[in-house]
C-alpha cells in the first residue's frame, strides 16, 4: 500500500476515532491525525499477526482495523500524557 493511502486511511481513522472517543486531546488535531496514521499501521500489524488480515487498501475491513488501532492509541495517549 502506498504512503498516500496510509495517510488517507489514517486521516479517516483518526477522525472516526476522535468521534468514537470524544474528549479533550492534549496535543490537538495534528496529534490526533498522527495517532490515526499510527493506528492504521499498528492495527494492520497486530491484525496480520493475529491472522485477521491487514490494512491493505482503502476498503471497509482496512478502515475498521485502522479505526480500532487509532481508538486504542488515542486511549493510551490520553491515559499516559501529562496534563497541565
Amino acid at each position: 500500500m502506498g504512503v498516500l493511502t496510509w495517510i488517507i486511511v489514517g486521516l479517516v481513522a483518526g477522525a472516526i476515532a476522535k468521534a468514537l472517543h470524544p474528549g479533550k486531546d492534549p496535543g490537538g488535531i495534528i496529534v490526533t491525525i498522527l495517532i490515526g496514521i499510527a493506528g492504521a499501521v499498528v492495527g494492520g500489524w497486530v491484525s496480520s499477526l493475529a491472522g485477521f488480515g491487514s490494512v491493505d487498501g482503502f476498503n471497509i475491513g482496512s478502515l475498521f482495523i485502522a479505526i480500532l488501532g487509532a481508538v486504542l492509541l488515542l486511549f493510551l495517549y490520553r491515559k499516559f500524557s501529562t496534563k497541565a
